[in-house]
């Protein structure tokens, strides 16, 4: 019983980012954009969980990598792949992104 109560407490303390149309409910593990429910994979949805909690700075790309996939990986190809499918689902118009932004030969920012 206690460890139930701990969780509720501690998933109710969970934030909920909101920015332009796009948010996400950690404790409920939903994204939405405009209000439409997005469905995202597991690693999509630590990508834009890890750039969420970096909001607004740059992260490189070897930590993105090293923080969705774990110390050692640094498979760039995959990196991308997965933030062109994020993007996909994410952005109005993918080719013109508003919310997750490429800084060239560093890494991607989410802009809020």
């Amino acid at each position: 019983m206690r460890v139930a109560l701990r969780k509720q407490i501690s998933a109710a303390n969970e934030p909920v980012f909101k920015s332009a149309g796009l948010m996400m409910d950690f404790s409920r593990h939903l994204v939405t954009v405009d209000e439409k429910e997005i469905q995202l994979t597991p690693t999509e949805y630590d990508l834009l969980k890890t750039l969420i909690t970096h909001a607004g700075k740059v992260i490189t790309h070897r930590q993105l990598l090293h923080q969705v996939w774990g110390e050692g990986y640094d498979d760039m190809h995959i990196l991308r792949v997965n933030i062109s499918n994020l993007r996909g689902k994410l952005e109005p118009d993918p080719s013109r992104p508003t919310y997750i932004h490429t800084e060239p030969g560093v890494g991607y920012r989410l802009k809020v």
